[in-house]
């Protein structure tokens, strides 16, 4: 990877966790058990990340740059698994058992069926 993978790479995970950070502001609070900011990034990001696998398939002659920006700078910096990971912990240690399996259901299920969405979305549109 040359410097301009390194740059792609930095700049799309930078606005990435912007707007993951942004999405934690605005909506964990309400909700501190299953913070939705958290939800609303992996699952946002899971059917993102399902057009762009299916975009780049479609658009091999892209230059490899173009994927870094999206799916490992961007898409990665928005999706979060330590983050999850840490929120289903916190609900184990504090016995909220079922919130943990809420989490795990939510956040693994769904952000699974979304890539599955997103590849069908654009091969639907294409």
């Amino acid at each position: 990877m040359g410097p301009l993978g390194f740059v792609a790479v930095g700049v799309g995970a930078a606005v990435g966790a912007w707007l993951r950070w942004g999405f934690s502001v605005l909506w964990n609070a309400a909700n501190p058990a299953l913070p939705y900011g958290t939800l609303a990034a992996n699952l946002i990001g899971g059917y993102l990340i399902g057009i762009a696998v299916a975009f780049f398939q479609t658009h091999p002659g892209l230059p490899p740059e173009w994927r870094l920006l999206a799916v490992t700078g961007f898409l990665g910096g928005l999706t979060t698994f330590s983050t999850f990971s840490s929120e289903v912990i916190a609900n184990l240690v504090s016995g909220d058992y079922r919130w943990a399996l809420a989490h795990l259901v939510l956040h693994l299920g769904g952000s699974v069926l979304l890539t599955a969405a997103g590849i069908w979305s654009y091969r639907a549109l294409a």
